[in-house]
């Protein structure tokens, strides 16, 4: 594909409450075997981008750690790789990234020794499946300046958390709020975009002179009389899990016989790091229904309407209904467990009972196993 690929993974959400705590949202488990950065990292790599940025900052060691071979996303070659890029002190800068736009200008060099014509923009966060050369062709055949990928969603989505546009019988954007507490328009951006890449520095430069730093309020909303900018609605799965609630519903669909098959089946597959463990173990007395169960667990109690991530341990007599259980979790005899997400590497102590009511409760406990 004749593009280099940005994936913007250096934001916090507060929205993530506790779960942001350790990690950046693009490096959050997902569905069991994966990171939420797995999903745009195979997107470009099925669209045969073959060089790619990854732009980091909060909490970075975990999704560094992630990171560490490009192997996993077939970006280990002579032509392109995968570029971890973190915030560097030199002799013109020492902040920190203060922005979206801010994040490429500091590392506009790598932009500039690039040779591809166009430049993909995604988020590290987003849930979905995408040919980007499609989008591409679009752009192309709209003449646009740049291409922001929407996705109608349904009636009852908090639409006070994305970006809302608004656009024109041809696709052209006329209108475009960023996280607007009321709007009619349902038609929200997903964070995706393509651009010329002369376009994308000439824009990054000018913004970074006016002490603008943010991509999304300083270029597209403020450009949007000006430039061509043009929207390409997906109609296929997509979601973004900022919140706790949206990630609790993502991990939650893929419990659909429809979307498990979309995302874990059907080509072009989702590509992740793998970990050398054994099969998921289910002892006698267990008992499992329309669960996810990833590798290396082992289950002695019952498990329904769940996830359960790796090298998960469930005790005797216990019971896990409409939970994500993230890896290397240990739940002692007679746990009860509903509505929770529980965080990784935490150790309940048996007989004990969490329960979400009225919003999903994350579970952290720090309980040092060989005391149990």
């Amino acid at each position: 594909m004749r593009a280099v690929g940005i994936i913007l993974a250096g934001g916090n959400n507060h929205r993530m409450r506790e779960l942001s705590n350790k990690r950046a949202v693009a490096a959050m488990p997902f569905a069991g075997s994966y990171r939420s950065i797995d999903f745009v990292l195979s997107n470009m790599s099925n669209s045969k981008i073959n060089r790619v940025a990854v732009l980091t900052q909060y909490n970075s060691r975990s999704l560094n750690e992630h990171l560490n071979s490009a192997k996993w996303w077939d970006f280990g070659r002579k032509q392109g790789g995968l570029y971890v890029f973190a915030p560097t002190i030199t002799a013109e800068n020492s902040s920190w990234y203060r922005g979206t736009a801010d994040s490429i200008y500091q590392n506009l060099d790598w932009l500039k020794e690039c040779h591809e014509p166009y430049v993909v923009i995604a988020s590290g966060d987003g849930i979905y499946k995408m040919d980007y050369n499609k989008v591409l062709e679009y752009h192309i055949e709209k003449k646009a300046d740049i291409t922001v990928v929407c996705k109608e969603m349904p009636a009852d989505t908090d639409i006070s958390r994305f970006g809302v546009v608004t656009m024109d019988e041809d696709g052209r954007i006329v209108n475009m709020e960023e996280k607007p507490m009321v709007t009619d328009s349902r038609c929200v951006s997903c964070g995706i975009y393509v651009i010329r890449r002369r376009q994308l520095i000439e824009l990054i430069e000018k913004s970074a002179k006016e002490d603008h730093y943010n991509f999304v309020t300083d270029i597209l909303i403020r450009y949007k009389n000006v430039k061509r900018i043009y929207g390409y609605k997906m109609d296929s799965y997509w979601n973004n899990i900022a919140s706790v609630e949206s990630y609790y519903e993502a991990n939650m669909d893929f419990l659909k016989p429809d979307i498990r098959k979309h995302f874990l089946k059907d080509y072009p597959t989702i590509y992740s790091k793998v970990h050398d463990l054994p099969p998921a173990k289910y002892n006698p007395g267990s008992e499992v229904r329309n669960a996810l169960i990833g590798s290396g667990s082992i289950i002695n109690g019952t498990v329904e309407n769940s996830l359960l991530f790796k090298k998960v341990f469930i005790g005797n007599n216990c019971v896990v209904k409409n939970s994500i259980i993230m890896n290397d979790v240990y739940l002692g005899d007679n746990t009860y467990i509903e509505n929770c997400v529980v965080e990784s590497n935490t150790t309940i102590r048996a007989n004990t009972t969490y329960k979400g009511e009225g919003e999903i409760k994350v579970v952290v406990e720090n309980s040092e196993r060989y005391n149990i």
